[in-house]
C-alpha cells in the first residue's frame, strides 16, 4: 500500500513538472517575442508587460525546482531498482532542462531589449515624420503608455503583496516549528515529572515502613527490657529469701545443740524436725553466704 502511494506521488510529480515546463517555456517565448509587435504596428494593449512575463517565468522555474526536490525525496522510497534508476535519469534530465530554461530566459530578455530598442527607433522615426498618421500615432502611444504604466504599477504592487505573504508564511512556519519544539519539551518534562512522582511515592512508602519498623523495634526493646528487669527482680528476691531461711535454720540448729546435747543424737531413719524458732534477725549486720 505504501509503495503504491509512493509510485502515485512519483507520477503526479512528473505530471506537475510537464505542466510547469510547458508554461515556463511559453512565458520565455513570449519574452523573446516581446517588442516585435510594436515594430509591425500591431496593438499591444492586451499583451503582458516584460516584468510580468519575467515574474511568471521565475515562478515557473521555482515550481520546476520544487518538483525536482520532491522527486529527489521520493527516489529512496521507490519499490524497485528499475523505478529508482528511472527516477535518477529523470532527475538528471530535469536538471539539464532547468539549466537550459535559465539560459533561454537570459537570451530571451536580451532579445526583448533589442526588440524594444528597435521598436523605439522606429517609433522615433515615425513621430519625427509629418502628417496625420504621425499625429494619430502619438495620441495612441500616449494612451498605451498610460495603460502600461498603470499595469506595471499594479503588477509591482501585487508582487510586493505576494512577497509579504511569502514572508508571513515562512514566519508562521517557523512559529509552528517553535511550538512543536516547545510541545516536545513539555512532554519530556511531563514524563520526567511523572517519573519523579512515582519515585517520591515509593520513597514516601519506604519512609512510612521504616517509621513503623522503628516503632515496632522500640516496643520490642521496651518489652524485652521490662521482662529482663522483672526476671532480675524475681531472681534477686528469691535469692534474698533463701539466705534468710538458711540463716534461720542454722540459728535454730545451733540453739538446739546448745540447750540439749544428748538429744542431738537422732536415729538414722527418723526424720529431722526443724524447730520453728521465731527470732528477730538483725539486718544491719553483714550477711555471709554459708553455702
Amino acid at each position: 500500500m505504501a509503495t503504491d502511494i509512493v509510485v502515485e506521488e512519483f507520477n503526479k510529480t512528473k505530471k506537475d513538472w510537464d505542466e510547469a515546463y510547458l508554461q515556463t517555456l511559453a512565458h520565455i517565448q513570449a519574452i523573446e517575442q516581446y517588442g516585435k509587435s510594436r515594430s509591425k504596428g500591431e496593438d499591444t494593449g492586451n499583451k503582458e508587460s516584460l516584468p510580468r512575463l519575467n515574474g511568471l517565468a521565475q515562478d515557473g522555474l521555482a515550481m520546476l525546482s520544487a518538483a525536482q526536490f520532491n522527486l529527489d525525496l521520493l527516489v529512496p522510497q521507490l519499490p524497485t531498482d528499475d523505478h529508482i534508476q528511472n527516477a535518477q535519469l529523470t532527475l538528471q534530465s530535469w536538471n539539464k532542462q532547468i539549466q537550459s530554461l535559465r539560459s533561454s530566459l537570459r537570451n530571451a530578455n536580451l532579445q526583448a531589449k533589442a526588440n524594444m530598442r528597435k521598436a523605439a527607433q522606429e517609433e522615433r522615426e515615425l513621430l519625427l515624420g509629418g502628417g496625420e498618421e504621425s499625429t494619430a500615432r502619438r495620441r495612441n502611444l500616449q494612451t498605451k503608455a498610460g495603460m502600461t504604466s498603470a499595469a506595471e504599477s499594479i503588477t509591482e504592487s501585487l508582487r510586493r503583496t505576494r512577497q509579504l505573504m511569502v514572508q508571513e508564511v515562512e514566519r508562521s512556519g517557523s512559529t509552528l516549528m517553535a511550538f512543536e519544539e516547545s510541545t516536545g519539551v513539555l512532554k519530556k518534562a511531563e514524563s520526567e515529572y511523572k517519573g519523579h512522582v512515582s519515585l517520591l511515592t515509593r520513597t514516601r512508602n519506604l519512609l512510612s515502613t521504616m517509621k513503623r519498623q522503628d516503632v515496632l523495634d522500640r516496643i520490642i526493646l521496651t518489652v524485652g527490657f521490662l521482662l529482663f528487669s522483672l526476671a532480675v527482680l524475681y531472681v534477686v528476691s528469691k535469692r534474698i529469701g533463701i539466705l534468710k531461711l538458711q540463716r534461720k535454720v542454722v540459728g535454730a540448729i545451733k540453739a538446739g545443740m546448745a540447750g540439749d546435747p544428748i538429744n542431738n543424737v537422732v536415729q538414722v531413719n527418723e526424720p529431722v524436725v526443724v524447730p520453728n524458732v521465731d527470732f528477730d534477725l538483725n539486718l544491719e549486720q553483714p550477711m555471709h553466704d554459708e553455702l
